[in-house]
Parts: structure tokens; sequence; C-alpha cells
């Protein structure tokens, strides 16, 4: 951080400069201009104060030129035409502690003082500077994130998913060609890019490059493939998973790269079906898909004390056995007995835990 405030090479600075037009970092809460006004009223207040404070101490090192002595009176309003730079001269500093005084003290207070004056214009300055900083500090130690490409309905529901499942939020980022939706996800406490998801530099600045899983989600299956075809170029080694319209888009995704397609047409299909026959199975399979409501489908590694256990001996509902490269169904008899190392596809009842009053 210190070395991007004190130094950037010209490639640096031209990057951090072209990623500040299209990144944006989560918002923060600032005060409403009332606020600030009255806040930068206050500190030139205390400034002044303080000022009036240390003349009225060191008053006999003063001469006011009306009648040589230095009031409180006289220490304001020399506090006041010192600070704004007018100094009309008519009352000097004659001692050498006065002198030093002015040098080492009402001098650092009147440059405060300015600051605070210009304090608007400042700010701008300095909030683009922190903006350009966050920048470069969060791409320079971004690694293993993951980048979600569309922040449409389908979207904004695989974030809540993945900060359901303890992903934090400073390890999602959000791209979307739409500057609406970007700055949303902003407001949704997550980092931004707005721009074409198709071309290899709008997911670079996304990191995509580093990234250890990316999501995409546009509204047509050809941008899906043509943004699949090139997060792969760019990462041979991250977990892409696609959502697709038609099943028949399903084969050409995964040749342009993806590791999962999940047809979403054909989803709603199948539920629709479902619930038409029952609408309970219906309403289960969605508590299934919606994690933290009720009941949970998750994956989980065994335990120590599970090993060497069959599935049923589990606390929870085991449904399959992840070991190694195969999905063994929950009924097959090679997932008894459970090993060190191998992954359970349960289903755990989440307990609602009831806020004091």
């Amino acid at each position: 951080m210190f070395r991007s405030l004190w130094y950037r090479s010209r490639t640096e600075a031209r990057d951090d400069a072209e990623a500040g037009r299209s990144i944006v970092m989560p918002t923060g809460t600032a005060l409403p201009p009332l606020q600030q006004v009255l806040r930068r009223l206050a500190l030139a207040l205390g400034v002044l104060a303080l000022t009036t404070l240390i003349v009225y101490a060191d008053r006999d090192g003063y001469n006011d030129n009306s009648n040589g002595s230095v009031s409180l009176l006289d220490a304001a309003y020399y506090a006041t035409v010192t600070l704004s730079t007018t100094g009309y001269g008519d009352i000097t500093p004659v001692s050498d502690s006065a002198r030093l005084i002015n040098i080492l003290v009402i001098t650092p207070l009147r440059v405060l003082f300015l600051i605070i004056l210009v304090g608007t214009t400042l700010e701008v300055l300095t909030e683009r500077t922190r903006q350009q900083v966050r920048i470069h500090r969060w791409r320079s130690r971004t690694s293993g994130h993951t980048v979600v490409v569309g922040y449409g309905t389908k979207g904004r529901h695989a974030v809540q998913t993945l900060t359901g499942q303890g992903v934090t939020k400073d390890r999602i980022v959000v791209v979307d060609a739409q500057r609406k939706a970007a700055t949303a996800a902003g407001d949704d406490g997550l980092v931004s890019v707005t721009g074409d998801a198709t071309r290899s530099d709008t997911l670079m600045k996304a990191e995509a490059q580093t990234a250890a899983r990316v999501i995409v989600a546009p509204q047509r299956d050809e941008t899906a493939a043509l943004i699949t075809l090139t997060v792969r170029q760019l990462n041979r080694h991250a977990t892409i998973v696609v959502a697709a319209r038609e099943d028949e888009n399903v084969p050409l995704l995964r040749q342009s790269g993806a590791d999962t397609v999940v047809t979403s047409s054909s989803s709603a299909g199948r539920l629709l079906g479902v619930s038409v026959v029952s609408p309970v199975v219906a309403r289960t399979l969605e508590d299934l898909m919606t994690l933290g409501n009720g009941l949970d489908l998750i994956e989980r590694p065994v335990t120590a004390a599970e090993a060497g256990q069959p599935p049923s001996a589990c606390a929870d509902l085991v449904m399959a056995v992840v070991r190694g490269r195969q999905v063994l169904d929950y009924a097959d008899e090679r997932a008894a007995p459970l090993r060190a190392g191998d992954r359970v596809v349960t289903v755990r009842r989440v307990i609602a835990v009831e806020e004091p009053e």
C-alpha cells in the first residue's frame, strides 16, 4: 500500500487509471453534505481556538502597536488574521520563543487551516487517489477468487448461495456490461467490473486469469459460449460453471471449456412437471436448493469418527459419497465403509437462531 502511494511505474499507473474507469469498489457509508460542512467548520474553529490559546499563553512575547499588551481578544484577533494569511502586522511576535512557536506551531496550523477551508477540492483529489490505491492493492492481492459474469437474477442468486456457503464478499468479483448492474453489485459490497466479458481485457480487469472459479450467467447462450472460450483461454485451471437456456447448446458450451453446464429452461420445466404431480415434492426441492432455508443440500468431508462406518451411521442423511473422481449413490455397496478423504453429499436441517428481544 505505501509503495503504491510513493511510487508506481508508468505501466502500473496507466493500468490503474484504465481500471479505475471500469472497476467499481464496494461502496461505503458517507456523511450527508450538511454534516460534512459542520464537521469542517468544527475543525476550523478548533484550530482557531488552539492557535488563540497558544498565542495567549505566550502573550508576553508579542507586541501590540496600539497599547503594547496582548489580551485574549487580541490573541484571537492575531490567530484569525494569521491563519487566514491576512497578516495586518499590528500584532507581531518579538521574543525568540514567540517567533520559534510561530515557525514550528503556528505555520503548520495555518497550513491545516487552509486545508480545511479548501477541503472540498482536496476531498475530491483524495478520494480519487484513495480509489486508485484501493484498486491497485486489490489487483495485486486478488488470486484464487470467484468471478461471476452477469449480475442478473441468476448471478445474484449465485452470489447469495456462495456467501451462504461461507465465501466472503471480498473473494467475489462481478462482471457485467451494464453500469447499473455493476453499481448494484458495488452497493451489495462486491467488487464489480463494467465491460464486455467476451473481451479478454475486461476479464483481466476482474483478474480472471488467477481466479479459481468462474460462473458465467449472461442472458444469451451464444454470449455464454464466447465468454467461456475467453475465460478458458486466460485460465486453464479454473472451474467454469455456465448457465444455458437451451439443452441443444450444452455440448457447444462443454467444448468451449465449461466444466459444468446448468440448463435453466429444462430445469424449470422439470420443476414445473414435479409441481403439477406433487407440489410437496416441488417445495422440498426448492427448499433443498435454497441455502439456509430449512433443509440444505451440502457437500462436506468425512469426519474422523465417521471413517470406517457406513453412510447410514452419519448424523445427517447421506445422499452420495464422492471418492476421488467417482460419485457413489448412497445405496452403492462400494460406498460402505466410508474412508478418510471421502466427501459426502448430505441433507442437513438448518436450525434458525432466534434473536434476543
